[in-house]
């Protein structure tokens, strides 16, 4: 397979719960130490501070031999005021990527934009999608003109940006992100586990979204986990907790179509493996997962 040419692994802080830079539960060191000594190349950022900024956070990756993949970025789309006042937290941001010399531009840091937490979307996440809460149609072409607007920010900073469509969020079905790729010039990031659990497909979706892929995250699904969470009326974090994205291979999403898919549209970048854990899980486990998900991917791989 020539992906393996191609492609750099990364971890992430998510996998290991850390969604604040408060409170968490690995220091930034110890985890780039875990992911060097199981023999990962990259890390996605996790919240925007947690592994430093700077020349500090440039000393830190370079020490440990490790790139930096990128990392998130939610801005209010669907709210022109606090779009705006937003921009300054996307600026800071690059600040932090920009930091981090790249060396390879086909692995230089991905700002991977997102939308942050609808309510109604994260009480009932994934399908069958409740059409009620889903961004009116009317609202589309100004939701997707500041897409276009954050791109565009990110590119005059010399960094080439991603959407990350999520479930609970107003962009989380693959409907949704087809309609954002025609409104934007904006790559995708391919998450493979939202994408199946908000009833997509994601061999199909990246043969269509070929040349629009800048990211990907692996992630698997379990989606008996999903339906039983839902069925309960529980909501996204629920549903981390409960296990619903389980270590690769374990669940549901056919990771090894989309590895040939992905070799066989040339895609080149990243791949970043996620499974989002929740705060406060039990950190040998996590270690042993995240140690088997680099293990699974290096033989899926030959």
């Amino acid at each position: 397979m020539q992906l393996t040419g191609r492609t750099r692994v990364a971890g992430a802080p998510v996998n290991y719960g850390i969604y604040r830079t408060a409170d968490a539960p690995v220091g930034p060191d110890d985890l780039l130490a875990d992911l060097a000594r199981d023999g990962y190349t990259g890390v996605d950022s996790g919240p925007i501070g947690y592994l430093g900024a700077g020349e500090a956070l440039a000393r830190r990756l370079a020490t440990a031999g490790i790139g930096l993949a990128g990392g998130w970025v939610d801005l209010r789309f669907a709210d022109p005021a606090g779009f705006a006042a937003d921009l300054a937290q996307l600026d800071a941001a690059l600040d932090v990527f920009t930091a981090v010399p790249a060396g390879d531009a086909r692995f230089a840091p991905r700002p991977t934009l997102a939308c942050p937490g609808n309510p109604a979307r994260m009480a009932r996440p994934g399908t069958p999608t409740d059409l009620a809460s889903a961004l009116p149609a009317a609202a589309w072409p100004d939701f997707a003109a500041r897409v276009q607007q954050a791109a565009d920010r990110c590119r005059d900073r010399g960094l080439e940006p991603v959407f990350h469509y999520h479930l609970g969020t107003d962009v989380e079905t693959e409907a949704e992100a087809d309609r954002l790729l025609e409104l934007t010039d904006i790559a995708i990031c391919l998450d493979t586990g939202h994408l199946t659990l908000a009833g997509g497909d994601p061999v199909a979706a990246l043969h269509r979204w070929a040349g629009r892929i800048g990211q990907v995250h692996l992630k698997d699904a379990d989606l008996a986990v999903h339906a039983r969470v839902r069925d309960a009326g529980d909501g996204l974090m629920d549903m981390v907790a409960a296990g619903g994205f389980c270590a690769l291979g374990r669940g549901d999403v056919d990771l090894a179509g989309v590895l040939a898919g992905l070799d066989e549209i040339g895609y080149t970048g990243w791949l970043v493996i996620e499974q989002d854990a929740p705060e406060g899980g039990a950190l040998d486990r996590i270690r042993a997962d995240q140690h088997a998900n680099l293990c699974w991917l290096e033989e899926a791989l030959r």
